[in-house]
């Protein structure tokens, strides 16, 4: 009888993340280096025994850091029991508890010793004083807390949890570890100050009476006063929410479900709004409808009345806003509505239902979760818009800006800020459940494994007219925007002194050639290549954290599922004025100390934009068909190689959604930003700001056209790269586009 072949034993990600930690704690510098993440002078400078970039395990041997020593242990245990089977208790017991106990005392003793010794106090009556210190972690540390994390999700896929899938799990407490040190940490910091007394000691009465504030919850406006700033930012939000989400259905249906001709320059024209500063589109529209502004004027002096401020307040905000997060909801529905399948529908017709009946009772039910998601986000961008209400608001307040001047005004009361973030995040929370209700357990499939022929059916000629004329109003008014902002980067004063000029583009962006090359005279240079190297890191860093995410919510199932996708929405109901605020807090001071580097910059971008990516995923994963996972499965792959070669192939709309509005967000990101940069590290947007409190508004104007033409390229390169997934075999050849 012959003998069964033995049980594979090797373990390649757990020796990959072996080899990590040890080169983490032997090789690379355990602390920050004074340069940055991506300075390597430490090299030549003393390395290892120089104290600021030695490694851990030298650290230890001068007898230096030696509270470093115990981490030595979880390190050698996984090596122990590296030729045992997964099946052997064992190998999970020595993993989970390797990866526990490092982590853990890795995170004890970073904040338990800081900049001056013990933390706190208690450790110092405990152990005594401490004559040493620590600084911020850096490349070891790094190394080391991800082979400690992966050591302790590989133990769990041993033990059998979501059937043992490595990839899965590992996916699951990556995604949970960074959200949590990226944004609870900080959030939390920050909100502990709404419980915090003059005193410096917590109080749940000085919460009470903070949160329940007339201010907030005032309903003044019912007998003719002002409302609270809660009801104000929910009464916009909801407006919003729902208006660019019926904007966005019909720019998606244009394109995708009629014959128009310029379909392609209508994309472009819908993205306009999401790659422009917020402040110059305020600038722009108070240039038209403010006091003294073109249209303004025209009509009072046609119809013989006085101009009005009515721009300012609730109908300003909310023009803007809608412009502004009109884009975002095309971005989702665009690939929901390419989606749809095409067999489905025309088998509708098939049955004799007409375009109408089809597009009422097939279609638009299968787009439930792209409305959905559509909604929501630009509800929560509605909520958490700084810019827009900063410009335009007049005496309508909201929530961001009040969190604002919060923190930054002369009363400086960082508990209400705390207390009005937390009002914010129960409107998020709301918006959240009511998402998940109305779509409910319902399936929303219609790509399956199966090869689909069909093509989609043309809009019914009642609801094309009404959608024709409303994406030509809204174009037409577009164009009208961008027309003015252009205007107002080539005149000599905006305003004022209307001679055409180029002085503000030659003053921004000169160039000059000497014998060592290309010179970059401009004053704006500087800031334009850290804009460009930051977003360009953070945007596929985004993408990537964003889908991973949604492929768990949407195709796994796993205990704290929906408490994850809520953390994972959390970051992008914070106003950026909060989380720039909470990053200053969290990460100025060790032990993880960021400030006045790239890496905050790219951080911050990439939770505060990663939702996006989620929502997207989330709405065109509805769509694919679980058989398809299955499939692949059954046919010897694992579900790294499935979610690779199957899923992402078939999220091009999603991919490049969470693309664009990553890069582009980074790009023209303000609130945040505003609390990060530094001197070493200035972005484009916090340039612009300080040209406009300068009065200097051509240039800060013909910066931000300059920007909209660099992300316009962008957009359209990235386009190209990632390209349209293609449903059907067929080409349409009434609309001259394949589908």
């Amino acid at each position: 009888m012959r003998k069964a072949p033995a049980e594979k034993t090797a373990h390649p990600v757990l020796i990959f993340w072996v080899i990590v930690g040890w080169v983490g704690f032997v090789v690379f510098p355990w602390y920050g280096i004074d340069g940055g993440f991506f300075q390597f002078d430490w090299i030549l400078d003393g390395y290892p025994l120089q104290t600021d970039s030695a490694p851990a395990f030298w650290l230890v041997a001068m007898r230096e850091k030696l509270w470093l020593g115990p981490l030595i242990f979880p390190l050698i245990a996984p090596l122990l029991v590296i030729r045992r089977s997964k099946s052997d208790p064992v190998f999970a017991r020595v993993l989970i508890l390797s990866g526990a106990l490092g982590f853990t005392w890795l995170i004890a003793q970073g904040f338990g010793i800081g900049i001056r010794g013990w933390s706190f106090q208690w450790l110092e009556a405990l152990f005594g004083p401490l004559d040493d210190r620590q600084f911020g972690m850096g490349y070891g540390a790094l190394m080391l807390a991800s082979a400690y994390l992966f050591f302790f999700t590989q133990g769990i896929a041993a033990r059998g949890a979501v059937n043992g899938d490595v990839f899965v799990v590992s996916s699951i407490g990556g995604v949970i570890t960074i959200v949590s040190v990226f944004v609870f940490f900080p959030i939390t910091k920050t909100l502990f100050a709404a419980f915090i007394t003059e005193g410096g000691t917590y109080s749940s009465a000085v919460f009470l009476s903070k949160f329940f504030d007339d201010r907030i919850w005032g309903l003044g406006c019912l007998w003719g006063l002002r409302c609270g700033v809660a009801w104000n930012s929910l009464f916009l939000a909801v407006l919003v929410g729902v208006l660019t989400t019926l904007l966005g259905l019909v720019f998606a249906l244009v394109v995708t479900r009629s014959g128009f001709r310029y379909m392609h320059g209508l994309r472009a024209l819908t993205v306009l709004p999401i790659i422009t500063p917020p402040f110059v589109i305020g600038l722009a529209i108070i240039l038209l409808f403010g006091l003294s502004g073109a249209v303004t004027t025209s009509v009072a002096d046609f119809l013989g009345v006085r101009p009005t401020r009515w721009i300012y307040g609730l109908p300003g905000i909310l023009i803007a806003q809608v412009l502004a997060f009109t884009p975002i909801a095309f971005l989702v529905l665009i690939g929901v509505v390419e989606g749809v399948s095409p067999s489905m529908e025309e088998a509708a017709q098939t049955l004799r239902a007409n375009k109408w009946q089809t597009f009422r009772t097939v279609s638009l039910p299968l787009m439930r979760p792209g409305l959905a998601n559509a909604f929501l986000l630009g509800f929560i961008e509605s909520m958490a818009d700084f810019g827009n209400p900063l410009v335009l608001g007049g005496n309508y307040d909201v929530l961001s800006t009040e969190i604002f001047f919060a923190i930054v005004g002369a009363q400086y009361d960082q508990g209400r800020a705390a207390v009005l973030a937390i009002v914010l995040l129960a409107f998020t929370l709301g918006a959240f459940y009511a998402q998940r209700f109305w779509l409910g357990k319902k399936s929303y499939t219609t790509v399956s494994g199966k090869g689909d022929a069909g093509v989609h059916p043309r809009m019914p000629r009642g609801l094309s007219i009404p959608v024709y004329i409303v994406a030509a109003i809204w174009a037409s008014f577009t164009v009208v925007i961008y027309v003015m902002i252009l205007y107002g980067s080539v005149v000599e004063l905006w305003g004022v002194n209307n001679t055409l000029t180029f002085k503000h583009y030659l003053t921004a962006f000169s160039i000059r050639m000497e014998d060592g090359g290309i010179r970059w005279t401009g004053a704006a240079w500087d800031s334009f290549w850290t804009t460009m190297k930051i977003s360009t890191i953070a945007a596929p860093l985004t993408a990537a954290v964003g889908l991973i995410t949604a492929y768990l919510l949407t195709r796994q199932n796993f205990a704290g599922k929906n408490a994850f996708e809520f953390g994972t929405m959390l970051s992008f109901a914070i106003p950026g004025t909060v989380i720039g605020v909470s990053y200053i807090l969290a990460f100025n001071v060790p032990p993880i100390e960021l400030t006045g580097t790239g890496i905050i910059l790219v951080i911050s971008f990439i939770f505060r934009n990663m939702p996006v990516g989620v929502r997207a995923g989330i709405a065109s994963m509805s769509q694919l068909d679980k058989s398809l996972d299955e499939s692949s499965l059954t046919l010897g792959a694992n579900s790294w190689q499935t979610f690779r070669l199957v899923i992402l192939p078939l999220l091009r709309p999603a991919i490049l959604a969470a693309l664009v509005y990553s890069f582009v967000r980074a790009m023209t990101a303000i609130s945040a930003v505003i609390f990060l940069v530094s001197a070493r590290y200035d972005m484009a947007t916090s340039y612009i700001i300080g040209r406009v409190e300068n009065n200097d508004y051509g240039l800060a104007i013909a910066y931000s056209t300059a920007l909209i033409v660099v992300m316009l390229l962008a957009v359209g390169m990235l386009q190209l790269a990632v390209g349209r997934t293609k449903i059907g075999r067929r080409m349409d050849h009434g609309s001259g586009s394949g589908k």
